[in-house]
């Protein structure tokens, strides 16, 4: 069904809904979507960073150290 969209149909949309909610109502709402997008980047690098430092921590040596005998 959306197959056919092409370019006309892009812009007719996009016509029909600037003409419904205006172009304040539009620009604000692109305004919060682009707030929307930087803070799920700035989460997806957080949760990245979190899990090198976790992979690092785990992957420091944890060998028992040899016990002397007594003798």
């Amino acid at each position: 069904m959306l197959n056919n969209i092409g370019i006309p149909g892009l812009l007719l949309i996009a016509v029909v809904v600037l003409v419904l909610f205006g172009r304040g109502k539009v620009s604000s709402l692109m305004g919060e979507v682009g707030k929307g997008i930087t803070a799920f980047k700035k989460g997806v690098k957080d949760g990245t960073e979190e899990i090198e430092n976790d992979t690092a921590e785990a992957a420091r040596d944890v060998t028992p150290k040899p016990k002397k005998d007594k003798a």
